[in-house]
């Protein structure tokens, strides 16, 4: 895939040409019927199911949305679509092995664990299940991947900015939920090949440091990181949970405005730090819309129509670029301070 580096400002005017898709409900409706007819010529009876990571966070309770906003416009074509999962990630393996054999014609999932779902999706696909991920572009058995954008440009996206913040010195860490999380190691990697290649000066301080999905898993590793270095001026979040969990730990250090923070997040999770200024950027593509996404390039490879120019109605996913098995849109949003309050990023 070519690269591209995006500055701040294609982020902004990126966010300006997404609003009405991740706005009201009116707007996701209309979007959402869109998508419904286009399949108005597909097969009847599709059986599919939308899996998140995890059930139990802000992020994937908001692709739940985007899939009940779907499904009952498919429905009406005779389309089945459902959400379910575990609460817990490391229960998706076997909650996905559960699905085989219950007449499902696609499975649409964020993989937590790629290494021990890979196998489970390898029974599926065998069982002539089409599998349609998230997140995950390396899953060996799938269909296809849809991802809202590059990740590894997402991340240098994000360590553009606190290059940016720190005058391109000091030292910077990185947390991910999981080193089995593809999309987090890959968002770290395109960060840190930002820094070493635009950025002598900023330096990686730690090893990639593990939050498990978890805030206060974040909170405590990013605080004793800060406490042991005092050189660190920069953090790179890649999990929704994490952003306000390092914001937490700077701002009770006293180091706001010090130590500067860009990642990944939802306004309702981690507004209160954006507002405040201890989050100089968080970033994020509408889990809503990617689950929507899912939805269509499963019906469209259900059909036989998925190819390299297949064009979704989903917001930001109009155009894809397809590399391997992986489809890429340009569905990224970045919200500072400065439209931290638009009503259109309120979930």
């Amino acid at each position: 895939m070519k690269k591209r580096v995006l500055s701040v400002l294609l982020g902004v005017a990126m966010v300006s040409s997404l609003v009405v898709g991740c706005g009201s409900s009116s707007s996701d409706s209309s979007s959402d019927d869109a998508a419904a007819e286009e399949t108005e010529e597909s097969g009847d009876g599709y059986k599919i199911i939308v899996v998140p990571k995890m059930t139990n966070l802000a992020w994937f309770e908001r692709m739940e949305y985007g899939v009940d906003q779907v499904k009952d416009a498919y429905a009406e074509k005779g389309i089945t679509v459902e959400y379910g999962g575990s609460a817990e990630g490391d229960g998706q393996a076997e909650y996905v092995e559960g699905l085989i054999g219950q007449g499902y014609d696609a499975i649409c999932v964020v993989p937590f664990d790629v290494e021990a779902l890979d196998p489970i999706l390898k029974k599926a696909q065998d069982e002539g299940i089409k599998v349609i991920c998230h997140e995950a572009s390396t899953v060996e058995n799938m269909d296809y991947d849809v991802e809202a954008f590059d990740t590894r440009e997402y991340g240098a996206h994000l360590m553009e900015k606190l290059a940016e913040l720190t005058g391109g010195e000091g030292e910077y860490i990185q947390t991910v939920g999981a080193l089995t999380s593809v999309s987090h190691v890959e968002e770290a990697e395109g960060g840190k090949t930002y820094a070493d290649e635009n950025c002598p000066g900023l330096k990686m301080a730690t090893d990639l440091i593990i939050s498990d999905d978890n805030a206060d898993t974040a909170y405590s590793k990013v605080k004793e990181a800060l406490t042991a270095n005092p050189n660190i001026n920069a953090i790179q979040c890649a999990a929704m949970s994490e952003t306000p969990g390092a914001a937490r730990a700077v701002k009770e250090l006293g180091l706001s405005g010090k130590v500067h923070i860009a990642g990944t997040s939802l306004v309702s999770v981690c507004g209160e730090y954006v507002e405040d200024g201890t989050v100089e950027l968080m970033s994020f593509w509408d889990p809503a819309l990617a689950g929507q996404a899912m939805i269509e390039l499963a019906i469209a490879t259900l059909d036989g129509t998925a190819a390299e120019d297949i064009a979704l109605t989903t917001p930001g996913y109009e155009e894809l670029t397809l590399d391997g098995k992986v489809f890429t849109g340009s569905a990224w949003i970045d919200v500072d301070a400065s439209n931290v309050n638009d009503e259109a990023y309120d979930f």
